[in-house]
């Protein structure tokens, strides 16, 4: 019953995908972060769903992409994306750490934000047309592995806030338990990519480790720490970026 709640805590926080309603204690969110990338192999699954349809019917590349940008924004809300164009506002301030933690807290939407989220769509649009089918399956792998990272990083990374959501989700989950578990899924993501074409795995492997140090240092550097909103950055730059490396390595012709 725990497990349960816990799935159901996770997919009813970073998705729209409809949950039980109970009343939440703090025990039920103890281990909701080991099923927060779980939402990443929902997402994942509908992508793969929607390419076999495409290729079924022979639906246009440009229909094609567009419905596969949209799909993550239909199944989370847009939760994410939210935290990123606040945070591209509070990063587009030039202003100190305690400015750039107000802005994150204002919940008006800054030009920068808007200009920057058009042009994550653009190139991720771009970016899906011109994959070829193997980089595209890796691309929707990277829904699942973007969300364990951004779990580790809630549990191990310095928390810029002593409020809020994501403070509230580090102080009560499990420290050690939903680490262990974020690992055994990454490696188990891991091995699987590796099946598939170990070379395309180690290209996104150094891909995703380098923007998840950038993540570290970039938080750390320009707001003292994450916050929900940098932690919803992550998320959605990790896609785009995968998603950047897939038309290298298509172009490439690396398989």
């Amino acid at each position: 019953m725990k497990i349960l709640k816990s799935i159901a805590v996770a997919f009813s926080m970073y998705s729209r995908i409809p949950m039980p309603h109970f009343a939440w204690a703090s025990d039920d969110m103890k281990y909701h972060l080991i099923f927060f990338p779980w939402i990443g192999i929902v997402i994942g699954g509908i992508e793969y769903l929607w390419l076999f349809i495409c290729e079924k019917f022979g639906i246009e590349r440009a229909a094609f992409g567009l419905i596969a940008v949209a799909i993550p924004f239909i199944v989370t809300g847009g939760f994410h994306v939210d935290g990123f164009m606040d945070t591209s506002d509070a990063l587009s301030s030039w202003q100190d750490k305690e400015k750039r933690l107000e802005i994150l807290k204002d919940p008006h939407i800054g030009a920068f934000a808007v200009i920057r989220l058009l042009t994550a769509v653009l190139i991720l649009l771009a970016a899906i047309i011109m994959m070829d089918k193997k980089n595209f399956i890796f691309w929707i792998i990277s829904f699942f592995t973007a969300r364990i990272l951004s779990g580790i990083s809630v549990v191990k990374f310095k928390n810029a806030k002593k409020d809020g959501l994501l403070n509230t989700e580090s102080k009560t989950a499990n420290e050690k338990t939903v680490f262990i578990c974020l690992i055994i899924e990454l490696i188990l993501a891991g091995a699987f990519m590796i099946c598939l074409s170990p070379a395309i795995a180690i290209c996104h492997f150094i891909c995703m480790a380098c923007l998840f140090v950038y993540y570290r240092w970039m938080s750390l550097e320009k707001f003292g720490g994450i916050t929900g909103d940098l932690a919803g950055w992550f998320v959605t730059v990790s896609e785009v970026v995968a998603a950047v490396a897939g038309v290298f390595l298509t172009i490439g012709g690396i398989n």
